[in-house]
């Protein structure tokens, strides 16, 4: 699982929380067992203010041992920003809504996989081992565009697979999914990129994330986006919650013993936490609400 509050929470919130508390929160979820953290985003601080310290982050984050640390970047400025502050990972956002696209990045979604191809070419030549992962945005469809052809999507999996990045991922970004759907698409997609179609990242917009969740992992996905307290959502999703909460996933995946490494009392101490510091702001999620049942069986070596 990995963790994007940071990153995909904070950026839908207006106040700009501070650099001491994201160093906190940085620290008490690796605390709790969390090794894959998307600590922020390179983009324009005139932009997004509530990012900009995201250098730091990725400085503080490199202290942690055996802390993979993921940034999202927009462009290829932003792509050599992380590899200069030493990311692991850069995650390249690629929508398959024309119109989603033209509204998130003033770009086609060709021209987007354009400037993937420049990313990929400036990495290799800086001698970078900074991973490059695409994720595959409103691949469920579009609160701008409406349905989005599984046909366009899986074209443009091959094209940024053509472009030569380590890793791709789908996105139901307006949390228009359905189980169903997640598994049509999911399978389709497993037969184009095989093991480098390695995330599933759900908004539990419309309460069908952890249902959504499940269908991927029936489908073979392993990996999972998932924000601490539910928040985030996407600016052209009004309304629209964030990812699946980190705790209730965390949830789900231990009452079925599938270990994830993750203490779960620890993780509802931090959401606590946040909640404080994110006072006013509109959270998600339900374990917070009902806690642990007695009958939570831990897996080897994790604690409940």
């Amino acid at each position: 699982m990995r963790e994007v509050g940071l990153r995909d929470g904070l950026q839908s919130i207006a106040r700009v929380l501070p650099t001491g508390h994201k160093l906190e929160w940085l620290r008490a979820a690796y605390e709790a067992g969390q090794r894959e953290i998307e600590v922020g985003s390179f983009v324009p601080p005139r932009l997004l203010p509530q990012l900009a310290d995201t250098a730091e982050l990725v400085a503080f984050a490199r202290t942690l041992p055996g802390l993979f640390t993921s940034v999202l970047v927009p462009n290829l400025r932003g792509a050599e920003r992380a590899i200069d502050a030493g990311a692991d990972l850069m995650l390249l956002p690629l929508s398959a809504s024309h119109a989603h696209s033209l509204a998130n990045l003033r770009k086609t979604p060709d021209e987007v996989v354009a400037e993937i191809g420049r990313i990929r070419a400036a990495r290799d030549a800086a001698g970078s081992a900074c991973l490059i992962e695409v994720g595959i945005s409103t691949a469920f469809g579009c609160t701008l565009q409406g349905r989005v052809e599984p046909a366009e999507v899986l074209r443009l999996l091959q094209a940024v697979l053509d472009a030569g990045v380590d890793r791709v991922g789908l996105a139901d970004t307006v949390g228009y999914a359905d189980p169903r759907m997640v598994g049509d698409l999911f399978g389709q997609a497993f037969a184009v990129a095989g093991e480098r179609l390695a995330c599933g990242h759900f908004h539990d917009t419309r309460g069908l994330g952890i249902a959504n969740v499940m269908a991927a992992l029936d489908a073979g996905v392993t990996r999972f986006d998932a924000c601490l307290a539910g928040i985030g959502g996407c600016p052209h999703a009004p309304g629209a919650s964030g990812n699946v909460a980190t705790e209730d996933l965390a949830y789900l995946f231990a009452s079925m013993g599938v270990p994830t490494g993750l203490d779960l009392a620890r993780l509802l101490a931090l959401r606590a936490r946040v909640a404080q510091w994110l006072d006013g702001e509109t959270l998600h999620g339900t374990l917070w609400r009902a806690g642990l049942p007695r009958t939570l069986q831990p897996a080897a070596g994790e604690a409940a």
